[in-house]
């Protein structure tokens, strides 16, 4: 048999040879400068600063004053907006009051007292007490019994009615109100003729007047509105205080030497009472007010 053809011999590929790879140097960490000491401690003083409450309460506080400027430019400076309370306040007075009765509801006489916006707060506050010879306000003995708890100094008025005796109304006031040291003078609230003549209108309110000084040895209070006053009761009950209203008005326009409370507003907001109230401002300070007290 021939011989087998030989097999062609395979050629190995030569080996790659692998180049060696070049690492590149490390980088060099750069070297932090460190912050002074005195630095450090500037910051952690500014940062202090910054995060206080009581920085903030400044900012605020100017922030407040300069945007009330802006929006009260050209008013009268003398009477400007209170938007807590909603209404406009004569600025030239610092003792102020409210007025209540039944419609107000449900009072929270504590709120009452520490609501405050600026310098303006409710010292005081008249109490419907009585109407006429029958009608007693339903909130009349919680008010009188719960503001002077909150620390307001109250007095008690009774809706006057000319039709009605005056002498029999004054009975039936002080059988419902009893006017201790401390309270404020009482008062009677004088608004219309009720159809009866002027001099009839008045023959009635002397005899009240009459006989709730002599029985409480302290003068009454009249209230009543500007223009009443002018028709009817101007020259009249000269020694009497007067409590006036005449409302949103920059001044009241009366001799400052006649009265000694002016209704204002009848529509001011009062943190704890859920209806309008009438708001007041005493003329006098401190003293003056305290010099009214019932002794």
């Amino acid at each position: 048999m021939p011989p087998a053809p030989k097999k062609p011999a395979i050629k190995k590929a030569p080996a790659t040879v692998r180049k060696p790879v070049a690492r590149k140097p490390a980088a060099r960490k750069k070297k932090s400068k460190s912050i002074p000491i005195e630095w450090k401690l500037a910051l952690i003083a500014v940062l202090l600063v910054l995060l206080s409450p009581l920085y903030y309460g400044y900012i605020l506080k100017g922030f407040v004053g300069t945007w009330r400027w802006i929006k009260d430019w050209g008013q009268d400076p003398n009477y400007r907006t209170y938007e807590s309370f909603n209404i406009k306040i004569p600025k030239q007075y610092t003792i102020h009051g409210i007025d209540v009765s039944y419609y107000q509801g449900k009072i929270n006489w504590a709120k009452v007292k520490t609501m405050k916006e600026d310098e303006v707060s409710i010292r005081f506050a008249f109490i419907k007490a009585t109407e006429g010879l029958l009608l007693v306000d339903p909130y009349f003995q919680r008010n009188w019994r719960e503001a002077p708890k909150a620390g307001i100094l109250c007095g008690a008025y009774h809706f006057f009615r000319p039709k009605k005796d005056g002498k029999a109304q004054a009975k039936f006031f002080l059988q419902v109100v009893n006017i201790e040291k401390g309270d404020l003078p009482p008062v009677v609230d004088i608004e219309s003729l009720d159809g009866v003549s002027p001099l009839k209108m008045r023959a009635e309110l002397s005899d009240f007047l009459n006989y709730v000084e002599m029985k409480t040895k302290v003068r009454p209070i009249i209230y009543t509105g500007l223009k009443f006053h002018e028709d009817y009761l101007d020259g009249h009950f000269e020694d009497y205080p007067l409590w006036v209203a005449h409302y949103y008005q920059p001044k009241l326009k009366l001799d400052k030497s006649r009265w000694k409370f002016w209704q204002h507003s009848d529509k001011a907001k009062i943190n704890g009472i859920g209806h309008v109230v009438d708001f007041n401002a005493f003329n006098g300070d401190s003293l003056a007010l305290d010099n009214m007290l019932v002794k």
